[in-house]
This record gives structure tokens, C-alpha cells and sequence, in this order.
């Protein structure tokens, strides 16, 4: 049963409540439509698809969630890492070192070591960055061993800033990169290559939510100008792939995809035709826009209320699974559908109401002033869109726990199967994560109780975080 990715995200939601995965037990639930990832795959493949080759790698910030990256690298979609962490999801999930681009603003040398060892693709971020890669070329190259890593420089070709300032990186004065404008930074980037003939990438990434897509094809203009500047400069094709980031803008007004990679894609084409002409690899480092659609967050109504005149439903998804909405509600607005108890879309007249989460500040609402369905305890709201950050970038404010994340797909009879992507966090987890194992860690030396609360374990070892404060004498 084919069913477009409205009826089958009610049809999953109906079905996580009819299973009990949310309810009163389980107040809170994120769900993935695996097809829908698929989908977007085969969207994005067919959006680049030409004489040029492509490595499409997924921003792993954008859900650093093992089973999600194993899914999009099933489907041809490498990784594009921005910590020693996600390096490892990546690895966790499979997707080879051939297929994973390295970018943090803050590598340090131990990292970009285990990179060059590895033949993950690192992008230097600054002159001091590419100082300390030369040093550990050198050192494989005296232990006689090559470097199987490609080597690029990410450049900030300073073309503005879209709406939200935050997610905007090519300012002209943002943290990333050479700043391509700054007087003599493009001469400086032109003989860094020169003088060493394994730099082959230039990376540019101009933002993400907010950013338009003529910003973005401009900056890949001027990237890919600068790599014909380099390779007639050198006499030969040295820079041979172009990473031109990811930042798609997501549409958080309706259920329409828009803008579309193949959009994106054409534009690049008539703003950059040379790029797709077969002479460079091209890296793309989409995130958000490719999970953000396939994903909810259905949560239960624990109590309804009224303030000044406003209708309050108080529920159980708030800042800790959607903190970009909560602190910055303009810039990260969130559709919210009602649902009663049984997961079937509420009736009756709507009413304005605010929509707020369990954590212990006011401005801990997902949805203000929003015309809904008059809601009441027990019914669920779905938070839209959020199948992207929302799941993996959890705030755990008021210590409440992750979610479960389960994925969902629908068979050929039209029933819903779920697979479990991340089990909720119990409070035995988030006890261990505040430091319970090192209980009396500050306390011991005033206690006046021998031998205990001095952070050692039952085996009277010192505990991790412990062993700098030895028990005092006669103890």
C-alpha cells in the first residue's frame, strides 16, 4: 500500500498509541519515516546526478543517531563529521574513511593524526591548521608512509548573512575559515597550494536555516573560480573536488518541500555551470534537509489551563527536545497537530492557545498563541518537522530524559512496523550522567565518617574524578 508521508505519519502515530510506545507510561515519542529518508536520498542523487562525480555525505549533527547514519550510508550517503564523537558514530555505523569528511573548526592534533592515519578527508580551517597538517605529513612521510587523506581548505568567501545571523557562515567576520576578502587572503590561499601539491579540495559552506540559495550559489561561484585561478596557477588539475557544504533551507510552514535539491542543483548549474562539467569531484554536506520532514515528536497533554485569558495546554515536549524553539521561537517556529487519546486528529472548534513543555521556565512553550482544537489532558500533540536536531541535540534541562526514537515503515497491507533507533533514558542513566558514582566527591574531607563518601568504589579504589583528594591520615 503506497500512502503519501501524511497518511503514513498519522497512520504510524495512531499505531505508536495503539502499542502503548506513547501514552501516560511513555509521555514523550519521536518517529522517523523510513521511507521517507529513502525518498529524500533519491531526491537529492537525482537533483546531482550528471557527467560530474558526487560524494553525498549527511552533517551527523543533524542527528547523531548510529542507526540513522546506517540507514542513509545503505543508501549511498557518506558522513560529514565535525568532532572526535561523531567520527566515531560514523565508524559505528559502517561508512568507510572514504566517505567521510572531517570539518570542526577546532581540531587538534591528535585528531587530525588519527584522520591522516585513517584516509578521512580533512578540510583545514585556518593557517595555523594546515601548519600543524604539514608537520604531520611530514612525520608519515619520514616514518615512510603516504598520506591517503584528501586535503582542503575550507574558505569564507564573506557574501553576507541570510536571516538568521547564527546560522549564517560565510560573514565577514565569521569563526570558519580563510576569509577569502581579507586583504591578501586569496593570494596566501593560492600559494598554500602551490606549495604543496597534496592540497586537492576548496570547501565553502555558507549557512544553513535562513540562508538563501542565491548566497550559497554565489559562494560556490566564487570557490570554483578560485580553483581555476589555482589550477592554471600550478599548471595542472592540483584542486580536483569542490565541498560545497550543505544548508538547504527547510520549509516549517507546510508539509511542501521547498526549496528542492533539484532547485538548489539547477541553480548551481546556471550560476556554475563549469562546476558540473565533469573535471571536479563535488562534496555535498546536507543535514537538516534531509531528515527534518520525516520526523515527529508526539508528546501527551498532562493538564489544561488558563492565564489572562489564554488557554494553556501543559505537555511533555518542550525545550528539552526542541530548544531552538523554545529560546529562539521567531527564527525556529514548529507546526503542531492535535491528536485525542486514540492518535486520530482532534475535532471541534479551535481555540488560540499556547502549548507549553514540562521544563521549570515560562518560556518553555513549543507553539504561542496558535489556533488548535480545543486540547485537554490526555490528548497528544505532534510536533512537525523536527526529524532533524530535535532528536539527537537534547537539552537536558530539569534532568528530564531523551526519547525514544523509533523508526516506522508500512507494509504492503498498509501495518506499521516500528524499529527501535534509541531507547528512552531511564533515571538510573541520567543519575550516572550527574556524577552519582562520585557521591561525596566534595563532601568527604568534612563528613567525620571514616572511609566513606571519599569517592571510592566498593572495591576501594578511588573513583574516576576522585583520585586527586587522597583520604587524610588516620582515616
Amino acid at each position: 500500500m503506497v500512502l503519501d508521508s501524511v497518511a503514513r505519519r498519522q497512520t504510524a502515530l495512531r499505531a505508536a498509541v495503539r502499542q502503548g510506545l506513547v501514552g501516560p507510561d511513555s509521555p514523550v515519542l519521536a518517529l522517523l519515516d523510513v521511507e521517507g529518508i529513502r525518498a529524500t536520498v533519491r531526491d537529492l542523487r537525482a537533483a546531482f546526478a550528471g557527467p560530474a562525480p558526487v560524494l553525498h555525505t549527511f552533517a551527523v549533527k543533524a542527528s547523531s543517531l548510529v542507526p540513522v547514519l546506517e540507514l542513509l550510508h545503505s543508501e549511498g550517503v557518506g558522513c560529514e563529521v565535525a568532532s572526535p564523537g561523531e567520527l566515531a558514530l560514523a565508524r559505528a555505523a559502517g561508512v568507510p574513511a572514504s566517505r567521510t569528511v572531517f570539518d570542526s573548526p577546532a581540531k587538534t592534533v591528535a585528531e587530525l593524526r588519527d584522520a591522516l592515519a585513517e584516509g578521512v578527508a580533512v578540510n583545514a580551517d585556518n593557517p595555523q591548521e594546515l601548519a600543524r597538517i604539514d608537520a604531520l605529513v611530514a612525520e608519515r612521510s619520514a616514518a615512510g608512509l603516504a598520506t591517503a587523506s584528501t586535503v582542503g581548505i575550507r574558505v569564507n568567501p564573506q557574501v553576507g548573512t541570510g536571516s538568521i545571523g547564527a546560522m549564517s557562515t560565510a560573514t565577514a567576520t565569521s569563526k570558519f575559515g580563510v576569509a577569502l576578502r581579507d586583504e591578501g587572503a586569496e593570494d596566501r590561499v593560492v600559494t598554500a597550494f602551490l606549495d604543496r601539491p597534496w592540497l586537492t579540495r576548496l570547501h565553502t559552506h555558507t549557512g544553513s536555516q535562513g540562508v538563501p540559495l542565491q548566497l550559497m550559489a554565489e559562494s560556490v561561484r566564487i570557490v570554483y573560480e578560485l580553483a581555476e585561478r589555482i589550477n592554471a596557477a600550478a599548471g595542472r588539475h592540483q584542486v580536483d573536488s569542490v565541498d560545497i557544504g550543505g544548508g538547504l533551507p527547510v520549509n516549517f510552514e507546510s508539509d511542501e518541500v521547498t526549496p528542492s535539491f533539484a532547485s538548489y542543483a539547477q541553480l548551481l548549474r546556471t550560476t556554475v555551470p563549469g562546476l558540473f562539467d565533469g573535471r571536479y569531484t563535488l562534496v555535498t554536506e546536507f543535514g537538516r534537509s534531509l531528515l527534518a520532514k520525516q520526523g515527529l515528536i508526539a508528546a501527551v497533554v498532562e493538564y489544561t489551563k488558563s492565564a489572562g485569558g489564554r488557554r494553556i495546554a501543559v505537555g511533555h515536549a518542550g525545550a528539552q527536545v526542541a530548544t531552538r524553539t523554545a529560546f529562539v521561537p521567531d527564527a525556529w517556529p514548529l507546526r503542531v497537530g492535535a491528536f485525542d487519546q486514540r492518535g486520530e486528529p482532534k475535532r471541534g472548534p479551535e481555540s488560540v492557545q499556547d502549548v507549553a513543555g514540562p521544563c521549570c521556565f515560562a518560556g518553555d512553550l513549543v507553539a504561542r498563541g496558535r489556533s488548535l482544537p480545543e486540547l485537554a489532558p490526555g490528548d497528544l500533540v505532534a510536533l512537525y518537522d523536527t526529524g532533524a536536531y530535535y532528536f539527537s541535540t537534547h537539552f537536558q534541562y530539569n534532568s528530564l530524559p531523551r526519547p525514544a526514537v523509533h523508526g516506522f515503515s508500512l507494509d504492503e497491507r498498509g501495518e506499521v512496523e516500528f524499529a527501535l533507533v534509541r531507547r528512552a533514558q531511564g533515571i538510573a542513566e541520567i543519575l550516572a550522567e550527574s556524577g552519582a558514582a562520585q557521591s561525596g566527591a566534595l563532601t568527604w574531607r568534612n563528613s567525620g565518617q571514616a572511609g566513606s563518601g571519599r569517592g571510592a568504589g566498593d572495591d576501594g579504589k578511588a573513583r574516576e574524578g576522585a583520585s586527586v583528594h587522597p583520604a587524610p591520615t588516620g582515616r
